[in-house]
This record gives C-alpha cells, structure tokens and sequence, in this order.
C-alpha cells in the first residue's frame, strides 16, 4: 500500500486508489462535478485539481490521477485556488443565472462550490449559450441550457441501468446531452440521474416548484412498492408527502431507488378512503365506527373470522390481527391473497439467502421464473456487476428484456428436469453458484425442484449459500415470520367458509371464494379490495404510521412515521384494537409500543435491526416433478399496488413508457 503525503499529513493508500481517494482519507474536501463513487471516473469538469509532486508544475484532475509512492500532494496551495477559480468561472459562462426559479435551489453542488471555490466575478461579457430543451419522458425535466457536460447522466444510463438511452450530440461548444431521438428515458431507475445531476439541468417533473428543501421534513422510511426493502427519505410538508429520496444503504439499495418508489406517492393523496362506510341495500353509504364495528359484532355471533394481508403491511398491524383472530379462536390468516402456497416452516427455503450484496459474487446464476427488471429492479443491477465479473446467467421463463447477457432455456418448469448440458456444467464448476426463484416459479411449482438442484450444484457451501427465493411482496417474509399463512395458502381460507373477512389493505384477493362472508377492508384506498367489501374502515398508508418490515433477504428493518392519515383514517393497529373492544376480547396490548413489545416477545428477531439467520435448507421433497408454464405476476411495473395505481405519474408512466398511448405525452418545451 503506497504512503502519500496530503497537505503535510502523511497517510497510506489502498492499492488502486486515486490521489482524490487519497486526499478525503486525509480528510480534505475537494470539489467535483464529473466524479461519482459508484461512476467510472471521467476526468470531464476539471475541478477536482491539486497539486502533486513528482509531476509537472501544473494543476492535475486528482480523480483521474493514481496515487504513487512517495507523492506530495497539495490541496491548499495558491496554484490550486487559482486553477479552481479559474475552472469555475468556465463553467459559469454560459451557466444561466437563474437560481431563484431552479428546483435545485438550495440543494445545488454548483451554487455550494461557486460559493466555496469560486473567483467571485466573471470576466467575461459575451452572449451566453442557449440549448433547446429535451423531452427525456414524464418523470425527468430538462432545462439543457444548464448543463455543465458532467456527463454522470450517461455513465449512469450505460453503467448501472444498462440501457444507452442518454448520449452526447455534436462537439466542443454545440455539445448537448440528450435522449435517442429525444425519446422517453424508458427504464425502471430513470429518476435517479436527478438525483446525479450537480445542477439543475435534470430535476423533477413532478415535484417542480413544489416546495424548497429548508421547508420539508425529513423522515426515514422503507419503500414498499417492492419486496427489496430500499432505504428512503420521506420529504413532507404540512400532510403531504411531497418527494421520496433513496437513502444510501451499501447493503440493501446502495444509493438508488426506482422510479415506482420515488413517484407513487403522489397517490398518497388520490382516491383515499377517509370515512368508514357500510354497504346497504347494495349500496356503501357513510356511517360510524360504532354502526361499523355493531355491524361487525353481529355478523361474527359465534361463527369463524378469516384475515387476508396486503402485499404492503407492516409487520405490527399483522401481529395485531393475529391477536384479535386468536382471541376470537380462529387461526385462518394468509398473506399470500393471490393464492400462492408453499411450505413455510423453514424461512430459509423462501429467503434471498445470498444477500442483495453477495450475489455480486456468483459467477453462475440460475433464474427460475422471475423478471427481476420488474419484479426487483435494484437486484437487476446486482446481477449486471455479476455478469460484468464473469458471472453466467441462465432463466427458466418467457423472454423479458435484460440489461445483460442471458442463456433463455424455455417457459416451461419442467426444462428443470432435464437441463442443458452446459448449464449443469457451469452451475457445477462454478465456485458461487446461485439459483433465483420467482413469485412465477413458484406458482409453477418450481420451488422443490429448485431445492433439489441445492445437493447436485453444492449450492450451499463454506461462506456461501446460493440458493434465493425472491419475492415482490413487501410484507411477505414479515407475515411468514409472524406466521400469518396456511398450509394450503388462500385456499384454507376458501374452504373454511368464514363469516368475516378482514382484508388488510389486500386488494389482489379474489373476493368472488367468499360468496357468504361478510367482506371488511381495512385499507387507505378506494381500490379492488374497497370496492368489494361491506364494510370499509379507513386505515393509513405506509407513510402514515411507523412500522417494521423484512425484506426479501430477510432483512428487518424500520419506518418512521412522516405523516397523519386524512380525515377519519387511523392506523391499522388502533382500528384493530378498538375492534376487539367491540368483539368484547383482549389483544393484550393498549399502545404501540406494547404492541411491538409483545410481537418481539413473540419472534425475537423482529426486534433486532438486520438479517435473521433461518438455519439451514431443508431437504428437497422426493419425486418433485414440476411441469408448466411460467407466468410473471406483474403485468404493468407503474401499476402493482393501489397507491400506484391511484397516481397520476405511475398511469402516465404506464400508458407513454409501456403501452405507446402518446395523449399523455408532452412536447418538448
């Protein structure tokens, strides 16, 4: 490891680190445009200069400079302020002095670093440059003129997304970055070159003269619109979420998230249910939680109670169902409300054991079923450093568009019984080997074949566990944890016959089964599940309440609360507690924090924040035969949940990107 001197300190290097790696070790901040950690360096803006000896006497771009034995760095000395300044007054000089109308305002790298390391003043008095602006899809808004060539948008679209979609056009001062033909950026992750952007050429479409960032509250949160549990940051104001940022997490979603998570949330305030109603004469007519609860008193009288959860609950409000059933002597609850079953008494078996991160290093994978580009978009981009590594990919399922390349081995489960000679050679000398199960294979019954395949590959092994299931349910490894599930799945629920539903904000249920039930929705939105049931209670939406989740990879993590549920709304774990008052049972809990008291009681490791280690596989069933056609559960990306579904930019977003409808386009301004 090389030793470096920075500013007078004397430090050692990692092997391959650039001479700015260098200077942050030491501690100095030095400015950048171009450069990004997660982004090949491309050494493009120029204001990251130092200077360093041994080399010529002249300021050098210090990412793109590795660092040597023996150098003496600079980061202080009058030659490096004058190059910086001199930098900066460059690329202000077609910069438009628009700040007080630009959405970056407050939050620009070019604004805080002109302030810092700029001269001041500028020299120069000719016309400024003018850039017609592009038309890059509904979610990104340009204002061209503004760019500085930084060039992180395209580096991102290349190297992480995967889809050339952004590029640079002609040369030297009639440089412009845009889309192909000036068409919508059409991948799940668009969004982030927002956040990449260091000034205000890309910024948001829908949250344009919103609000400025010194006016929001912040809240941590985890994004459920998939099962990857990606760490969030819930900006507010008043009761209005008005943005969703990714927060870094190196280990669940580095620094991205996608563009479902970051613009469902205008949904939050469309469609919402915010009064309790109850269905009479074929008809919901509003009434009173006490008309509501009576209504549900009498219809239990003696008879069995079944609860069905949502894809996007928490875990509390799950546990708290589960109290009430068990009070009321009924043990049929299932989360799996599109009519999945599988065995759940070993989590291991279900679980994304290799871990978001540690799938970067298998050098073969086996996909079963599974669109990982719609059902895991995050996980999508692990598997592309996967395969930039060496890694070989083969999938089971019909033909979905992949970033990256892929052995297709046919649509039909039954290819698992007999696969190609050259995947059971890779799978067999390769030293992480990796299979992935999706909802798709799943249904397919693909699952025991999967865990056959564990013996013959040695999929698990010393510091390695290569077998994955990977689910797109936010809720799903929290209600298998707590154990809301059957045997059979749904269908234990259907044979049962219940006389009370409880759907937990479970809109994918087909109520039709439960002809003779008398159908209660607890739930934020006037969706499927709404429209089917009896007897609606307003409940709050995930932004709305604090909460425990677990990610597909088992992984418990926490939500912070960011805002109030409207009207009448509360949340789901209050209405269930007032419920069982009107029941006239005990749940044994009064507060929230008895609630997650008694639910870490119960399953310990729901309080630990972290991965929960499930043990080991089980051994595969005997015979297992699969044979069918795999069929992908997400049909529409914008549109899997009801908040999503409810937003004005997720329905945009699904009628230009995927279906072609142009009546939402918008041209170019």
């Amino acid at each position: 490891m090389p030793k470096v001197t920075v500013d007078g300190q004397e430090i050692e290097v990692p092997n391959g680190a650039t001479v700015l790696q260098a200077c942050e070790l030491a501690g100095k901040e030095i400015p950048r445009f171009c450069y990004h950690e997660r982004l090949s360096i491309a050494g493009n803006c120029r204001m990251c200069l130092v200077e360093v000896k041994p080399g010529p006497p002249k300021p050098q771009a210090s990412c793109a400079l590795p660092a040597a034995e023996g150098q003496e760095i600079r980061t202080d000395s009058e030659m490096v302020k004058k190059a910086r300044e001199g930098v900066m007054e460059f690329l202000l000089i077609n910069h438009p002095l628009d700040c007080p109308i630009c959405d970056q305002g407050g939050e620009c790298d070019l604004q805080d670093q002109a302030i810092a390391y700029g001269r001041g003043a500028s020299r120069y008095h000719e016309n400024k440059r003018a850039v017609t602006e592009k038309y890059m899809g509904p979610l990104i808004k340009t204002i061209m003129t503004r760019c500085i060539h930084c060039t992180r948008c395209v580096r991102f679209s290349e190297e992480i997304a995967g889809v050339d979609e952004i590029g640079a056009l002609y040369r030297g001062e009639h440089m412009q970055i845009t889309t192909y033909l000036e068409h919508a950026a059409k991948h799940e992750l668009s969004a982030n070159v927002i956040d990449l952007c260091p000034v205000g050429a890309l910024t948001s479409r829908p949250y344009a003269f919103e609000a400025r960032p010194w006016e929001l509250k912040k809240t941590l949160g985890i994004d459920v619109s998939d099962a990857m549990g990606s760490n969030i940051r819930i900006d507010s104001r008043g009761r209005e979420v008005l943005r969703v940022l990714p927060r870094i997490n190196d280990d669940v979603n580095e620094e991205w998230i996608s563009d479902k998570a970051r613009y469902q949330v205008d949904g939050l305030v469309r469609q919402r249910l915010d009064k309790v109603f109850v269905r009479k004469a074929g008809k919901l007519e509003r009434a009173s939680w006490d008309e509501a609860f009576g209504a549900i008193a009498r219809a239990k009288a003696g008879s069995s109670v079944a609860a069905v959860a949502g894809d996007m609950l928490d875990c509390e409000t799950m546990f708290a169902a589960k109290k009430l059933l068990g009070a009321l002597g009924s043990t049929l609850v299932e989360s799996r409300q599109t009519g999945m079953d599988y065995p759940t008494g070993n989590l291991a078996a279900v679980n994304f054991n290799s871990t978001f991160a540690g799938i970067e290093e298998a050098d073969a994978i086996l996909i079963v079923g599974s669109m990982v580009r719609w059902e895991a978009p995050l996980l999508h981009v692990r598997l592309r450093k996967a395969v930039k590594r060496g890694a070989r990919v083969f999938i089971v399922g019909p033909h979905w568009e992949t970033t990256f390349p892929a052995e297709w081995l046919g649509d039909d489960v039954a290819v698992l019984g007999k696969l190609p000679k050259n995947v059971g050679e890779a799978m067999g000398k390769a030293s992480k080997p990796a299979v992935i199960v999706g909802g798709g294979g799943i249904a397919a019954g693909a699952l025991e074949a999967a865990l056959g395949l564990v013996g013959e590959w040695n999929l698990v092994r010393d510091g390695w566990n290569g077998f994955n299931v990977l689910h797109f349910s936010a809720a799903r490894m929290g209600a298998l944890m707590l154990g809301f599930a059957q045997k059979s799945g749904i269908v234990d629920l259907v044979n049962a016959k219940p006389k009370v539903l409880l759907a937990l904000g479970a809109d994918e249920v087909d109520f039709r089964r439960f002809p003779d039930a008398l159908k209660v929705y607890v739930g934020h939105h006037g969706d499927k599940g709404a429209h089917a049931a009896d007897i609606i209670l307003p409940g709050a939406a995930y932004t709305e309440k604090a909460g425990t989740y677990v990610s597909t990879e088992g992984r418990v993590q926490f939500a912070d609360k960011a805002v109030f549920a409207p009207g009448d709304a509360r949340e789901d774990w209050t209405i269930l507690r007032a419920l069982a008052d009107a029941l006239g049972v005990s749940v044994g809990f009064d507060s929230f924090d008895e609630l997650r008291a008694a639910m870490i009681a119960e399953v310990p490791a729901l309080g630990v924040e972290g991965l929960v280690n499930f043990g080991a596989l089980p051994k595969p069933g005997k015979g297992a035969k699969p044979k069918g056609t795999i069929g992908y559960p997400i049909k529409d990306f914008y549109l899997t949940n009801p908040i999503a579904r409810a937003s004005l930019t997720m329905q945009r977003c699904s009628a230009e990107l995927l279906h072609g409808d142009d009546s939402f386009a918008e041209a170019a301004e």
